[in-house]
């Protein structure tokens, strides 16, 4: 074992000797690194480390949990005692407990979560990404005449995982980022969008020079927006703009949602929830994206899990509690931070691709809205109540027309999930969840 998988479990050995039925322990590690550009001037610099360890520890089914910063070996002492403290405060839950024994694992391979050019790279060539980003945006039209600035980010990481039932598992993670706001002004008119750029190797990033130009048209296709009057029509959802309302459905899926009664898709698995063109997919195994690990964070082996398929719900996600208290298994989707009690987040959660490019969508659409930022969303997940403050370009006889702002969009999800009519072959992996560009046949548009 590495020397912080043996420090985890010397930790989960010194919870047990103290008392603990059962213990498990994280240790993380990591490098952050942030520069930030603007007007083409250094803004600000940014590089620190960070490492602790978290423990949780049982008595039977109390529970108790703490943290430290000290790696120590007195350290680790001092951290299981204190979680072993809280024991004698705390409640009995019948629901609380590691996986079962046959429920732990880790995949093999490689996942391609580790890059060492990220580690690699000098000070000088990331603050040189920013400035060539910003320069690249700034340079592209003279309507481009201010900017809120370019960064370059990096991450190095460790995770370390083991637990009383004999697991022990570590990984190693890296990623890297480049984004851009410029500002655009007309007539009066001032308008600021943005790109970016993010993988866990160096090779995968947009050049700067493509982040610069792509930000500075999104920025300069705002110019001059128009109101629209307040109608029902069809809502086209950029990649962008859709990954933010599939984290809306991730939350109505998410298994402590369902247990707590919290969700609209309480007691509907197996039942048709969305159009047949929707088949949504959770999947922690994709080599060299930002959900993929060898195993959640309760030491259970990730897998591929289909949450919707052609529009029938298959499973919610969830982690060793939720699942417990639906009386049904973990998907291997426990999260946590380095103490307390896992929560459920996603792998990598997306929309499967669909066929058509997004600018055959589009071209289907006689009059519409194509939504390019989303503005103070609100999502009811029990009632699925939806609205959400909104800009974009709107479609006129199957062509982007002109741009829109100061609008809402409203709806339901259960009622916009019926009506997916369409979905684009642009799938784009830029975070853990994911999607391609959406068409919802109708929606209300609110204007003057």
């Amino acid at each position: 074992m590495s020397d912080l998988e043996q420090l985890a479990a010397d930790a989960v050995k010194c919870a047990l000797q103290g008392g603990a039925t059962d213990a498990e322990c994280t240790i993380s590690e990591g490098e952050e690194f942030s520069a930030a550009v603007r007007m083409r001037e250094v803004e600000s610099l940014k590089e620190a480390g960070s490492r602790g360890a978290g423990i949780r520890v049982l008595v039977g089914n109390r529970v108790g949990s703490s943290y430290t910063s000290d790696l120590s070996a007195e350290g680790i002492s001092r951290m299981a005692g204190a979680a072993l403290d809280l024991v004698n405060i705390t409640s009995e839950d019948p629901f609380a407990g590691l996986p079962e024994p046959d429920e732990l694992g880790k995949l093999g391979g490689d996942l391609r979560l580790y890059d060492d050019a990220i580690a690699g790279m000098a000070t000088e060539w990331k603050i040189a990404q920013a400035r060539q980003a910003e320069e690249a945006a700034l340079s592209f039209d003279a309507r481009i005449q201010n900017s809120e600035g370019a960064g370059f980010d990096s991450y190095l990481g460790t995770r370390v995982f083991a637990n009383s039932r004999g697991f022990v598992g570590s990984y190693r993670t890296s990623s890297c980022g480049l984004s851009v706001s410029p500002v655009a002004k007309q007539n009066g008119s001032m308008e600021r969008d943005y790109w970016h750029t993010s993988a866990r190797a160096a090779s995968m990033l947009e050049s700067a020079e493509q982040v610069g130009k792509r930000a500075a048209e999104r920025a300069l296709r705002r110019l001059n927006p128009r109101k629209v009057t307040t109608q029902k029509a069809p809502v086209v959802f950029e990649p962008r703009t859709a990954r933010a309302l599939l984290g809306d459905l991730f939350d109505a899926v998410c298994g402590s949602a369902i247990y707590r009664h919290a969700s609209f898709l309480v007691g509907r698995l197996g039942e048709r929830i969305a159009s047949e063109n929707l088949t949504v997919i959770d999947d922690a195994t994709m080599p060299g994206l930002f959900g993929t690990t060898p195993f959640d964070d309760e030491g259970v082996a990730c897998r591929r899990n289909v949450v919707v398929e052609r529009g029938v719900l298959k499973t919610y996600l969830l982690n060793t509690y939720s699942a417990r208290k639906l009386g049904l298994k973990t998907t291997g989707n426990a999260s946590r931070g380095l103490t307390g009690n896992a929560g459920v987040g996603p792998g990598n959660f997306f929309i499967g691709a669909g066929e058509s490019a997004p600018e055959t969508i589009i071209a289907g659409v006689r009059n519409g809205l194509y939504v390019t930022e989303l503005i103070g969303t609100s999502a009811n997940t029990v009632t699925g109540d939806y609205s959400s403050g909104a800009a974009g370009l709107w479609i006129e006889n199957g062509e982007l027309a002109y741009p829109v702002s100061e609008i809402t969009i409203a709806g339901n999800l259960k009622q916009m999930l019926m009506e997916v009519e369409q979905i684009g072959s642009d799938l784009d992996f830029r975070g853990s969840i994911a999607a391609p560009t959406i068409l919802i046949r109708e929606m209300t548009i609110s204007g003057q």
